[in-house]
């Protein structure tokens, strides 16, 4: 469980920060620009949330503790010693992806086959999402890029992925089922 009882420590005032296991490394590790770009998804996805309601809402509510379920996997290396912590560490499970896979499919049944590039905008929830999308790719590549010189859960990964597919699907069914996309028109300003 989680107490906060103070906000500021003043433990990272010369640049250091807490992992998960308690070893301190650099603020600007790799690790810890990846979960930190995690959270910063996970802060957009709250302004997207500000035009969502009922199922639409709660599945980007879900998406948000997910959010935070890789943060916590992120922020605790040493993943190939998992059976010998102390206390269980959470970790992604196949579980999540596959959830969001469902959703992907089930949303993407009710959209016409695209024939065209689409523009991020169109209704502010849509627009919101394709801004979720891209800090959701920024965070995958640099889950990727930490999985090359650290382990990482590959169902991190994979989670990420797949969370950039499901944002741009539910950017379309946020812009009236698709039929408010903005299609890119190549060479349309020359």
């Amino acid at each position: 469980m989680v107490v906060l009882n103070k906000i500021y420590t003043r433990t990272g005032d010369k640049g250091e920060t807490a992992l998960g296991d308690g070893s301190r490394v650099p603020k600007f590790s790799l690790r810890v620009a990846a979960y930190g770009t995690t959270d910063e998804l996970n802060a957009a996805l709250g302004l997207a949330r500000l035009h969502a309601e009922g199922d639409e809402d709660a599945a980007l509510a879900r998406i948000q503790n997910d959010l935070f379920d890789i943060g916590a996997d992120l922020c605790t290396p040493d993943i190939e010693n998992d059976d010998k912590a102390e206390y269980p560490r959470l970790r992604m499970v196949p579980a999540q992806t596959d959830r969001l896979e469902a959703e992907i499919d089930a949303m993407n049944a009710h959209l016409k086959p695209l024939r065209s590039f689409i523009l991020p905008g169109g209704s502010p929830l849509a627009a919101h999402l394709h801004a979720c999308r891209t800090i959701c790719r920024r965070a995958e590549r640099m889950v990727v890029e930490l999985s090359g010189v650290e382990a990482v859960n590959p169902d991190a990964v994979r989670y990420l992925n797949r969370l950039s597919d499901w944002f741009f699907v539910a950017a379309r069914m946020a812009n009236d089922g698709g039929e408010a996309d903005v299609l890119w028109v190549p060479g349309a300003n020359r």
